[in-house]
């Protein structure tokens, strides 16, 4: 059956360390596709950022940094609703009503809170527990449709379909709630560790060497690119020649998604070539693309009151579509007001 809902999407990103390539290949680039057909929420997720300890000062400059690197990477706040979450009270009024939908079996099945919390489950705040509802709450509270997601957030998409299903069950409301479908498109959607090809680059990694961050230099890329673990073997002639090599792998497909092309046109180019010649080519890529972001951003960082004011404005205008939804919300689930 076609849903009845307006294509819309949302996503967002925790203002926690540094965004890196990753978050600039995996999820940025996509979103300014995406803005260019269809109407977009881009969220600087900051209530999920106190899940875990934060320090006050560090999370407001760590919104406008991410804030920032949106920019920089081309999200286009005219064309995209740009807002940090908090700003919004509609996120925190419907996470509680899911919370009081979702069931205690669900969210114990998700993967990453037993990778958060590991063995201290019992010390992991309730809102680590929790945090899947409020995922939800964020893509429910403007029935969006489609969402930008990496494969680690799957599983919380899944979740947030349940949700939905089972509130429309619940209360009796067929399709009041859209069920939204994952965007999972290019070929570095999971950009792998520079030291480590078999783990997803990650901002909490200890090793700085293990990740590019949008806020690194010139030389500081190169060093990372030509200093990121390799094989002794050379480049393959094809993707049969990538199995059991995730480093080299990781790099070709790095080098594509930055390229914009297809991990097999890349693999053609460099076939039987070294991968000091291989991370020459990469390390100059890498600098042309990302070096315009690094100073973007540190342009727009030395103006923090048009971040804030740029943030103000677009969540005065994600509350212009969550407001309404939530008052229906309310009626629905019968509060009076």
């Amino acid at each position: 059956m076609v849903s009845a809902h307006k294509p819309l999407v949302f996503s967002g990103m925790q203002p926690t360390n540094t965004l890196h390539l990753g978050n600039y290949l995996g999820a940025l680039k996509n979103w300014i596709r995406l803005q260019e057909t269809m109407d977009c929420l881009y969220c600087v997720v900051d209530m999920h950022a106190i899940t875990v300890d934060n320090d006050p000062k560090a999370l407001a400059a760590a919104t406008r940094e991410v804030t920032a690197a949106y920019v920089a990477s081309g999200v286009d706040p005219a064309r995209a609703i740009l807002f940090n979450q908090s700003q919004v009270h509609e996120h925190a009024e419907l996470a509680w009503i899911f919370n009081c939908v979702a069931r205690m079996g669900w969210l114990g099945r998700m993967t990453q809170f037993k990778e958060k919390a590991g063995k201290h489950r019992e010390n992991a705040s309730v809102g680590l527990f929790v945090y899947p509802n409020l995922m939800a709450a964020d893509i429910l509270a403007y029935k969006a449709t489609h969402v930008p997601v990496g494969e680690d957030q799957k599983q919380h998409l899944e979740l947030a379909r349940d949700i939905a299903q089972k509130f429309n069950n619940d209360y009796g409301v067929p399709d009041f709630f859209p069920l939204p479908e994952p965007v999972i498109t290019g070929p570095a959607t999971r950009v792998m560790s520079l030291r480590d090809g078999t783990k997803k680059m990650s901002k909490s990694d200890e090793s700085d060497y293990s990740r590019i961050n949008l806020t690194d230099d010139a030389d500081a890329i190169a060093q990372k690119i030509r200093k990121a673990r390799t094989d002794p073997a050379p480049m393959p002639d094809s993707k049969q020649g990538l199995e059991g090599r995730p480093e080299a792998e990781n790099l070709i497909n790095i080098y594509a998604a930055l390229a914009e092309e297809q991990p097999d046109t890349t693999i053609a180019r460099f076939a039987g070539a070294q991968f000091s010649t291989f991370k020459n080519d990469l390390a100059d890529l890498a600098v042309s693309k990302l070096v315009p972001i690094a100073a973007e951003m540190r342009r727009l960082l030395a103006h923090p009151a048009e971040i804030d004011a740029l943030l103000r404005r677009g969540a005065d205008k994600a509350r212009a579509i969550a407001r309404p939804i939530m008052t229906q919300v309310k009626e629905i689930v019968g509060f009076v007001s």
